[in-house]
């Protein structure tokens, strides 16, 4: 009897300990540009937005960093709201219906129907830890004619912000401000390309 009482007893010592380690998980995300109501061109393209694919290192919500070549990890406690490859999408299709220069702006799905499609691959999004902290953005992203099926435009956008200060709230400001100058570069390239189609 005293052996059950005692090994009931560390087993709730060991909970009770197991509960008061716990650390909250803290939630981040970025500020995308607010798309006006009614805000289009009828005589703009109309833009489906596919998947942002990301590499496996990618495919979860914990911020990453690097302090190396070779060296690369994740905050446990500290996460982004969405996969990184869902994120960079909502902030292009916020964009680039903020613009008012298409005629529609469509998320990708089975009956989506547009002029173009735009995809694209996120190869990095995380911070930097080498010679002062940054924040590191590549995509690459693409443009199929959906009549025809070809690759029509493509680009690619290699960025690095600085972090002004130490936190992880730093740094989550410096990613919000680098994303959002990769998102004006794609846009004013996607821009620049449907110019010459007309």
């Amino acid at each position: 009897m005293r052996l059950t009482i005692s090994l009931c007893l560390l087993a709730a010592a060991a909970l009770l300990a197991g509960c008061a380690s716990t650390r909250p998980i803290h939630y981040y995300t970025v500020d995308p540009p607010q798309a006006p109501l009614n805000r289009s061109n009828p005589d703009g393209s109309s833009i489906v937005v596919g998947n942002i694919i990301t590499p496996e290192v990618l495919q979860d919500e914990r911020i990453r960093y690097r302090s190396g070549a070779n060296d690369a990890g994740a905050y446990e406690y500290h996460r982004w709201t969405q996969r990184p490859g869902a994120m960079v999408r909502d902030v292009l299709v916020r964009a680039l219906r903020a613009s008012g220069k298409y005629r529609r702006v469509l998320e990708s799905s089975s009956s989506a129907t547009g002029d173009y499609l735009l995809r694209g691959k996120l190869h990095e999004f995380h911070e930097v830890d080498k010679g002062g902290i940054q924040t590191r953005i590549w995509l690459h992203v693409e443009m199929v004619d959906m009549r025809t099926g070809r690759n029509v435009w493509d680009h690619s956008v290699e960025r690095t912000e600085p972090v002004e200060g130490k936190t992880i709230d730093n740094v989550v400001q410096s990613m919000d401000r680098n994303l959002q100058q990769v998102v004006a570069e794609v846009a004013a390239g996607i821009d620049q390309f449907l110019a010459t189609q007309h």
